[in-house]
């Protein structure tokens, strides 16, 4: 394997109009020795880049950190609730994730036989983690002061 670094020269001199890109290609080992090399990708494309660039030349790369949310929500929702917290520590990514809306909706939906519409809205308020980590007597407390609230509500209305 060989990192490749192009670049080209764009400038309204004339002298330059016929320049061809230019090209560096080295091993893997050459460009880890290459300091200058890594200056110049770090001034150009910033140090994340480099440090990228770096770990794949390494050898280091998180293929987890690379799937795309959806199919790691997919994932997440499959494994025991100690393993999620202990995920969310993992690094900030994780830890958006682990804690999402979205990941804690679908446990839901996967652990409980049915959710009325009314449920479904009280967890879009709380949270659904929160919703789902509430015991059942406080979550009938609270629906019943929903349905009271909303009573209420009707009878001004009326």
């Amino acid at each position: 394997f060989k990192v490749i670094f192009r670049w080209w020269k764009i400038s309204l001199r004339s002298e330059f109009r016929d320049a061809r890109p230019g090209e560096i290609k080295e091993s893997h080992e050459d460009f880890l020795d290459d300091s200058s090399l890594h200056i110049q990708i770090a001034i150009v494309f910033g140090a994340k880049v480099l440090k990228h660039v770096l770990n794949l030349c390494r050898g280091n790369y998180d293929f987890l950190e690379r799937l795309p949310v959806p199919l790691l929500l997919y994932i997440i929702s499959f494994l025991e609730l100690e393993d999620i917290a202990r995920l969310s520590q993992v690094s900030h990514r994780f830890k958006m994730i682990c804690n999402s809306n979205t990941l804690w909706e679908s446990i839901v939906e996967n652990l409980c036989d049915t959710i009325t519409p009314e449920m479904r809205e009280l967890a879009q308020e709380m949270g659904w983690k929160q919703f789902f980590f509430t015991n059942r007597l406080r979550l009938q407390l609270q629906l019943r002061r929903r349905r009271q609230k909303h009573a209420e509500k009707e009878k001004l209305t009326e």
